[in-house]
């Protein structure tokens, strides 16, 4: 479902980190189901679908309290966040966590053209410093925000909200978000972004980006220097 987009240049570009600007190279949805089996937490593969891009604890915490009371589903909505990050640990230190092919680059000549560029995810705090240290992204983004400072994560607006008061960016207008998942392109919505992208290279397929409102697929954030006019 294609929106048009706003007519000018973006004065933020706020993405997503796994599956948009670092590759999943197949390692999410095993800690996933790793963190749900351990921890005796029910789900189905379509609810799990329907829920990538959604902050982790959140996520492990709300379909724990489907089965149990609400101590007993914060009890083990935290220890599935655990046994999550424990599995996405690994995976970086076995050689896993590049960033995807034009990355760097295109983040790098937004910057060089004047964008500003924030990044997100539905990561705790500590996974994010991780992975932009593992990646040596330290000056790469002129802003990281973390799900601990708003109060809520995706599809709600706040993470774009956050990024833009970091940035000192107005009007909302004048932002875009990119991302693999619905839930990415539903924030961006609800924000009142004038560029709401979905990338490819991610969790969710053409299919069911196409079916959430957007205005534009590219096959990854690499394309955005063209689509934004900046080569």
């Amino acid at each position: 479902m294609s929106v048009q987009p706003a007519p000018h240049h973006p004065l933020l570009v706020v993405t997503d980190l796994m599956g948009t600007t670092l590759r999943d190279e197949g390692a999410v949805l095993p800690a996933y189901r790793a963190a749900f089996a351990e921890c005796a937490i029910p789900f189905t593969e379509d609810e799990l679908a329907a829920k990538r891009g959604a902050h982790k604890l959140s996520l492990f915490t709300e379909f724990a309290a489907r089965r149990y009371p609400s101590d007993e589903a914060g009890r083990r909505g935290a220890a599935a966040l655990k046994v999550f990050e424990k599995q996405l640990r690994h995976f970086l230190a076995s050689g896993g966590g590049t960033p995807i092919d034009g990355a760097e680059a295109a983040i790098a000549r937004l910057r060089q053209a004047g964008i500003k560029v924030a990044l997100t995810s539905g990561f705790d705090r500590g996974l994010i410093a991780h992975i932009v240290r593992h990646c040596g992204w330290g000056e790469l983004f002129d802003a990281v925000v973390y799900p601990d400072e708003v109060p809520a994560g995706r599809p709600a607006p706040y993470l774009i909200f956050q990024a833009m008061q970091k940035t000192r960016v107005e009007p909302v207008a004048r932002v875009a978000a990119i991302g693999d998942t619905a839930l990415d392109l539903q924030a961006g919505t609800n924000a009142g972004a004038g560029w709401v992208i979905g990338v490819l290279s991610g969790a969710h397929d053409a299919a069911t980006l196409g079916r959430t409102p957007h205005t534009h697929l590219l096959a990854s954030i690499a394309a955005l220097p063209a689509l934004l006019g900046l080569g």
